[in-house]
């Protein structure tokens, strides 16, 4: 595992279930060893994985302890609060709100919404500006690195603005001075990858189910805080950048701001979604320009991958709409210079592997033509020639593939069976051959069935029709109890059978040598040889040990006789040892 990464795994409690694979968006999975890990370089930290993981092997960085830390150091700490928070905590008005936090032990709390407003106007006026040109909102972290790492030219599309978390801090570090502390807290994984590029910006990320955590180790109940008036939001109430948590949001804020021709905004949230909607951007040459709102998580950061419930959006849309209210009187507040963003990471070069390769990747898994790619997705991946792809990058491993080892395992219990010098055959719960190796037919001397090319089979024939101990396998097959260690008469030979349940009621198989040959013969001669010399140890370690439990027996005996008939000791009592006297009494 590696902590520095805002997803880890942890290996203990990782298995092959490859659900992370099957359900990350870009592949940013590496299996190696059996069990799966986050390739920071390529993960976009959507939360999916997490989401996903039956056994919650995918874990999310916990900076709970370095939000603490920071209160002890910073002596005035700040809160940038997500606008979503109105759906995570239904019920807690604003006022119990900011006075929890407060006793948490922050200065004061501020909505991340103003810095969404400030953006908003910034992307009005980037759109007019470029009526030529498509323009992505860089809003969204997920939606930045989703661009950035795994869309060839998706670095062009984006407006070239700072992100609204990070556009908030930099006003609250104007307004309150450059050596506060800021903690933001909200629904997102993402944010903490902005505060790792932007220490100077975003000391601490929390999401609501660490706030919430935290709240019931303190025993703080936002609910029961009386509403003070110091409990306000600083330095003033967010309008209309509190639609931003819900899809639409950042387009709806641009239109209150300026007046934008409707034709030219457009809303996508879902990574899915979102690879859909860009298919041939590219070739698009706008007239009034177009600007793209994209969030990753669907219906936007309502559904965050650390809500408590990735549901009911509608629910939560009405809820972020309806809590947009007039703005409190404003306190003075600094003027942001249109800062262009320089937290996007640079674009991941697209590795292109020749097509001889790939063929053979797919010709290790046993896929040595189109024909044999089932594209079943049992490996996490969609198809099998993205499959052989990752194999190529050492992102997975053949035991991946369920076709390939599912083959694998019939190839070496095949081999295994055909190798063996005894007669071995496996029947079905119809008593018809499924699986022989050659000594049975050559034992039994049975009709081969020619299937082609010089080969034969007895593959489907009723037991009964090829050897006389049928009824023996129908009894295990119906009592499931295994026949073993039996002897049975055949034609001039003499056969030892063992004949047991694979799958009880379902499948029986059979293993029945011919102890009359010569080899076989010396083998037993040796088998009993060695039983009897066993045996011979047995008996007489059992002897050694009778006789030598009688020995002691007989030693104890004599002593108590010796010391009854020897004379006292001087120093002993002589009444005590006058045996003579005590007989006499």
């Amino acid at each position: 595992m590696n902590f520095l990464n805002p997803i880890f795994t942890e290996k203990r409690e990782c298995q092959d279930c490859y659900k992370c694979v099957r359900n990350c968006p870009v592949k940013a999975i590496k299996v190696e060893g059996g069990y799966a890990s986050v390739v920071p370089e390529l993960c976009i930290f959507c939360g999916h994985c997490v989401e996903v993981c039956p056994n919650g092997a995918k874990k999310v960085r916990d900076d709970l302890a370095s939000a603490r830390q920071l209160l002890a150091l910073k002596p005035s700490v700040y809160v940038s609060l997500a606008p979503s928070y109105v759906t995570e905590f239904s019920g807690v008005k604003p006022a119990h709100m900011i006075g929890a936090l407060k006793r948490l032990g922050f200065a004061g709390v501020s909505e991340t919404a103003l810095g969404a407003q400030q953006v908003s106007a910034q992307a009005a006026a980037l759109l007019r500006q470029n009526p030529q040109r498509v323009l992505a909102s860089s809003a969204c972290p997920t939606v930045v690195a989703f661009l950035q790492r795994h869309r060839a030219g998706g670095s062009e599309l984006l407006a070239g603005l700072m992100s609204p978390l990070l556009t908030h801090c930099k006003m609250l570090r104007q307004y309150f001075g450059a050596d506060i502390g800021i903690v933001f807290i909200g629904p997102c994984i993402a944010k903490k990858l902005e505060a790792a590029q932007h220490p100077e910006l975003l000391d601490v990320v929390l999401t609501f189910e660490d706030l919430r955590r935290w709240l019931n180790l303190e025993q703080i109940t936002p609910e029961k805080i009386a509403a003070a008036p110091e409990n306000y939001f600083v330095p003033e109430r967010s309008a209309e950048g509190a639609w931003y948590p819900v899809d639409g949001g950042m387009i709806a804020g641009m239109k209150s701001t300026c007046a934008v021709n409707d034709c030219s905004l457009m809303a996508f949230s879902g990574i899915v979604a979102i690879k859909k909607a860009l298919d041939g951007i590219e070739e698009m040459k706008p007239d009034n320009g177009l600007f793209l709102e994209l969030l990753a998580c669907e219906g936007g950061c309502v559904n965050g991958p650390k809500v408590l419930r990735r549901d009911a959006t509608v629910m939560k849309r009405h809820r972020v709409l309806s809590s947009v209210a007039a703005p409190q009187v404003p306190l003075p507040r600094p003027t942001l210079v249109d800062t262009p963003t320089d937290f996007i990471v640079l674009a991941v070069a697209a590795v292109r592997h020749p097509e001889s390769q790939i063929r053979e990747a797919l010709r290790n898994v046993g896929k040595s033509s189109p024909d044999d790619e089932l594209n079943c997705g049992g490996c996490g991946y969609d198809t099998c020639r993205e499959f052989g792809i990752a194999l190529i990058g050492q992102k997975a491993e053949r035991a991946m593939c369920v076709t390939y080892m599912r083959q694998l395992a019939h190839k070496k219990a095949n081999a295994l069976i055909q190798k063996m010098p005894s007669a071995v055959v496996i029947v079905n719960d119809a008593m018809r051959v499924i699986e022989f190796n050659a000594a049975f037919v050559n034992l039994f001397e049975t009709e081969k069935i020619a299937i082609g090319n010089g080969a034969v089979s007895i593959e489907g024939i009723a037991l009964a029709e090829v050897m006389p101990f049928a009824s023996l396998f129908h009894s295990v097959l119906k009592t499931g109890e295994d026949i073993l260690d039996r002897d049975l008469r055949f034609q001039n030979t003499i056969l030892h059978a063992a004949i047991f349940s694979i799958e009880k009621h379902c499948l029986v198989g059979g293993i029945l040598q011919d102890i009359t040959e010569p080899a076989v013969q010396k083998e037993q001669v040796i088998r009993r040889a060695r039983e009897v010399i066993q045996k011979q140890l047995a008996t007489t370690q059992q002897i050694a040990y009778l006789l030598g439990e009688n020995a002691a027996d007989s030693e104890i005996a004599l002593n108590s006789i010796i010391e009854s008939f020897s004379p006292p000791k001087p120093d002993e009592p002589k009444e005590n040892n006058d045996w003579r006297k005590l007989y006499r009494r």
